[in-house]
């Protein structure tokens, strides 16, 4: 981690809103699981250069909004996890599968079919790793999906269960960071959605299968926690499902929703070893916050977390927000995150 990093400092959890002429909006709707190519208004082969550019203009936002632990914004992807998933030995490209979302219920929706053991073919978020850490003076961070979130997100028809599914994605998750490592990179982390979609799995294999994906990766490591997109779900429980649990994994960080769920922090006690990185902007409304009510957000952590091991954050991505209001709230959060430390005298 560089020294340069301040008391409380900030970061966002992965996504920045993708410019309007770079993606159709419209046409991105949902949260794909299988490949999106409707979604890019830029012809195949132009579109690399529009995403660097794109990128670019990401990293100019977070830096000039003041955030001290920045990612390249997810402006590549198509969904925070489909690019990576797709890259993989063993999945039938041609044939997709059909499975339900977090939610559950009857529908289904478009998802990987595995037809074969899980392998990794090769760097894929490598490049966008070493493109930030050319591009950027701040502290930098990539974010890759988690083992289990990968073996929620598919049509089985190859492992005799989800269990050794996730074990092999932590193999391929692995060996994917250990490339993304070598670029130079500050901070990986892993999302992990669906460890709070999923509970009983989660308590048989989650913590597992994260440790198989971070073996040997030096460094700060981080994992985020999510409740949905707040765009998606507008109403969100007050306490997660499976937290604590992760106090037996070798995370170093763990991401978590404070804002718009509002949640009790005392559950964070039971997280004594980890530095929290705690949701203090609310992705549910477009209304920016003020630095007081960030700071506000910020202190209500202080009586159960050690202001050395807080990060505040977004709860989420971003990337369904409007440009102008993501960038607004960044400031916000970083004006919030001033204030504290200037009443802690860091």
């Amino acid at each position: 981690m560089p020294a340069r990093l301040p008391l409380i400092p900030t970061t966002i959890v992965g996504s920045y809103p993708q410019p309007t002429w770079l993606v159709d909006h419209e046409a991105a709707k949902g949260i794909p699981r299988v490949g999106a190519p409707q979604m890019w208004r830029i012809p195949e082969a132009q579109r690399e250069a529009a995403q660097d550019d794109a990128t670019r203009l990401a990293i100019h936002d977070l830096e000039k909004a003041g955030i001290d632990i920045i990612t390249d914004g997810e402006i590549r992807r198509e969904s925070y996890s489909n690019r990576f998933a797709l890259a993989l030995e063993g999945i039938d490209l041609a044939n997709p599968g059909a499975a339900a979302g977090r939610a559950g219920g009857s529908r289904t929706m478009p998802v990987p079919r595995v037809a074969g053991k899980i392998k990794w073919k090769g760097p894929v978020e490598a490049r966008d790793a070493a493109f930030l850490v050319a591009e950027a003076t701040h502290a930098t961070k990539i974010t890759l999906p988690g083992p289990f979130t990968l073996a929620q997100q598919v049509q089985n028809d190859f492992y005799k269960d989800d269990e050794e599914m996730a074990m092999d994605y932590a193999v391929a998750v692995n060996q994917e960071l250990k490339a993304i490592k070598a670029t130079g990179i500050d901070i990986v982390q892993l999302d992990e959605p669906w460890l709070q979609a999923r509970p009983d799995k989660a308590n048989r294999y989650g913590v597992k299968a994260i440790n198989r994906a971070l073996d040997g990766i030096a460094g700060p490591t981080a994992i985020h926690l999510c409740m949905g997109y707040a765009h998606v779900v507008k109403e969100k429980p007050d306490h997660y499902s499976f937290l604590t649990q992760l106090a037996d994994s070798t995370v170093d960080q763990i991401s978590i929703e404070a804002a718009q769920p509002k949640m009790d922090l005392a559950v964070l006690k039971g997280l004594a070893n980890k530095t929290i990185i705690l949701g203090v902007i609310d992705l549910g409304t477009h209304n920016i916050e003020t630095p007081e009510e960030v700071a506000k957000r910020i202190e209500r952590a202080l009586p159960h977390v050690a202001a050395e091991r807080i990060m505040p954050a977004p709860d989420c991505g971003m990337k369904y927000m409007p440009r102008a209001v993501a960038f607004g709230k960044l400031k916000a959060l970083a004006a919030g995150a001033a204030i504290v430390r200037k009443k802690l005298g860091g």
